[in-house]
């Protein structure tokens, strides 16, 4: 008899690749990251590779909602707290080295810097693994906002805690300009080889039904929000991070000015109480709607009514919810900043404001003017067909191959730049 093999060696022979993601944050949580991880498993196994996940459990909660995944991991996890909905994990090493072995795993990705990134290091060295990962947090931003005592810690230090946390990976994908241009400083990470893939949308999954509309109307009605009125949109976590507050204050200035403009801001977070009661307090709340946390599958419905998506967050490596509004249809203004640069085109699909008075300027322009409005919007869309959920596996593969065989010698950044280039070229 000849030697037997499992599937997962079967597809590497193939030439299909066995792929770990690591991560302290996977469904049924809700986040950009799962967000990323999610849409890129599919794409992934839709082209015949093999995805397992290792994270974290949820919560003793989430097993009775979560579906029963055999290539999904899951790790012992405490509430990490700080005003988020995050968990710590404490992994067994030894039982996820024979999970990865079961499944003939080729190279671990990594999705996170903390505990679960710990694992992915230490378990891709025992296993002589590559192993690699995307930075998808500016920590110089966030910090701030959820470490107690933050404004004691010098910024220098926090950039030694995620200088640490990403030296020994063997390669890294940014998700933007910004995101690579800030590792490759001289004070972070420049020796480390990276390329820049940008987040991308599944656009099947995301439009999963085309509104009516009729069905539209009646969702402006369910918000009691007039049909004739101009929507604003906000989507993400209502945290300072993201400058909710400035934004409001925006939305207060053209809701007086405009009669006949909405706000809505789409998300939950530590904000969100504070926000609702000032606008109950000057008598706008029926002008600017919170409506608090939304299932991903409806998200589609409330950009397709609203006419204009914006945010003033400095704090996005590469926002998803810009890449929604951009699939949708929507123009987008929102701060200069390098994470926007290639999603919002300045004066072709939206604006890029130098200050949060300058948004408010680009906001008014656009409510005033439905034949701009439109154009932007088309725009938005062509945009979109760049950032693909297609393109972004194609790309990332492309990265995968490139690592895998150049392990463990070193990373040619740029071959393999031109290599993950030249799939936009296919």
């Amino acid at each position: 008899m000849g030697p037997s093999f499992t599937k997962f060696q079967v597809g590497a022979i193939l030439g299909f690749m066995n792929i770990a993601l690591f991560s302290d944050s996977y469904l049924p949580a809700k986040n950009g990251v799962v967000t990323v991880m999610v849409q890129s498993r599919k794409a992934l196994e839709a082209m015949g590779h093999h995805v397992v996940v290792v994270t974290v459990e949820n919560s003793p909660e989430s097993r009775k909602t979560r579906p029963d995944d055999p290539n999904v991991f899951r790790v012992r996890a405490i509430p990490l707290g700080l005003g988020t909905n995050e968990f710590i994990g404490f992994p067994q090493k030894r039982k996820i080295m024979a999970f990865l072995r079961e499944h003939n795993i080729e190279i671990i990705h990594s999705h996170t810097e903390f505990y679960m990134a710990h694992a992915a290091k230490s378990i891709g060295k025992a296993m002589r693994l590559p192993t690699i990962a995307t930075t998808h947090t500016m920590w110089e931003d966030f910090y701030n906002f959820y470490i107690p005592m933050a404004r004691l810690i010098p910024v220098k230090a926090i950039r030694k805690v995620v200088k640490r946390l990403f030296k020994k990976f063997y390669a890294l994908i940014n998700v933007s300009s910004k995101a690579r241009d800030y590792f490759k400083k001289d004070f972070m990470l420049p020796q480390i080889p990276s390329v820049v893939i940008p987040n991308a949308v599944d656009m099947e999954a995301f439009i999963n039904k085309k509104d009516t509309p009729d069905e539209l109307l009646q969702m402006r009605r369910n918000w009691n929000i007039p049909e004739d009125n101009t929507v604003l949109l906000f989507v993400g976590r209502i945290g300072e991070e993201k400058r909710v507050l400035e934004l409001l204050d925006i939305a207060i200035n053209l809701v007086k000015r405009f009669e006949k403009v909405t706000m809505l801001f789409v998300g939950v977070g530590p904000m969100l109480e504070q926000m609702k009661k000032k606008t109950g307090q000057i008598y706008l709340d029926h002008r600017i709607i919170f409506t608090g946390y939304l299932n991903w599958n409806d998200l589609h419905t409330y950009y397709a009514m609203s006419d204009i998506f914006t945010t003033v967050s400095l704090s996005e490596m590469h926002s998803m919810t810009v890449l929604e509004a951009l699939t949708s249809g929507l123009p987008v203004v929102t701060r200069s900043d390098s994470s926007f640069f290639d999603t919002v085109l300045h004066g072709e699909n939206g604006y890029r404001g130098d200050s949060d008075i300058e948004v408010e300027r680009y906001l008014e322009e656009l409510i005033t003017d439905n034949d701009k409005r439109r154009a932007f919007g088309e725009a938005s869309r062509d945009i979109a067909r760049r950032f693909t959920i297609e393109t972004h596996a194609k790309k990332t593969l492309a990265f995968y191959q490139a690592v895998i065989e150049a392990y463990p010698h070193p990373l040619d950044e740029t071959k393999t730049a031109q290599a993950v280039a030249a799939v936009d070229a296919v």
